[in-house]
């Protein structure tokens, strides 16, 4: 390394290593204000999705947390159950559009800058926040069968794997009248 531009050069240039170190501290602040404005940036994205008959609006922040949800009228007459369904499709809506805004703001910011890096962070996003339109990769498990109701109108529930079983209570007598459990 004591050839052109190497170590040796450098070493016998006491000004331009100076120089080279200040370049490269002024680059590192520079790319470090970069990132600082992109956070910034991310930190303030906010996306909505509405539902499509505009009964529900969901805003998520950049983190996929929701900041707002509004109702309109429509959903008085709503089962609780469509409205619960149309509010996690809206949010799912929402939260599918955060990779591609967090990408906008590090073209932006960050331009061609670490690539790996943005690709591991937009990959991670997607995954977390994946179109809702696309199709599972997996069908959803079906609930477990409820086995039906004893006579008794109590459904019995079986106790959990390695569990001693529960001896039976002791018939009533007139001296547990008085409530007193001694």
């Amino acid at each position: 390394m004591t050839g052109p531009n190497g170590l040796g050069d450098l070493m016998r240039d006491p000004d331009e290593t100076i120089r080279r170190m200040d370049d490269w501290a002024a680059g590192f602040a520079a790319k470090a204000e970069r990132y600082q404005a992109a956070q910034e940036e991310t930190e303030r994205l906010r996306l909505t999705a509405t539902s499509s008959d505009g009964a529900v609006s969901v805003t998520v922040g950049a983190d996929g947390t929701v900041t707002d949800l509004t109702f309109s009228n429509k959903v008085k007459s709503f089962p609780l159950d469509e409205l619960s369904r149309q509010i996690l499709t809206t949010m799912r809506r929402a939260q599918s559009g955060i990779a591609d805004r967090v990408a906008g703001v590090m073209a932006e910011r960050l331009g061609d800058e670490d690539p790996e890096t943005r690709g591991a962070l937009l990959d991670s996003l997607r995954g977390r926040f994946p179109d809702p339109d696309e199709p599972d990769e997996q069908p959803p498990v079906p609930p477990a069968p409820v086995p039906p109701a004893p006579s008794g109108g109590a459904a019995a529930v079986p106790p959990a794997p390695g569990t001693p079983p529960t001896p039976p209570r002791r018939p009533a007598t007139a001296d547990d009248e008085d409530n007193n459990p001694w």
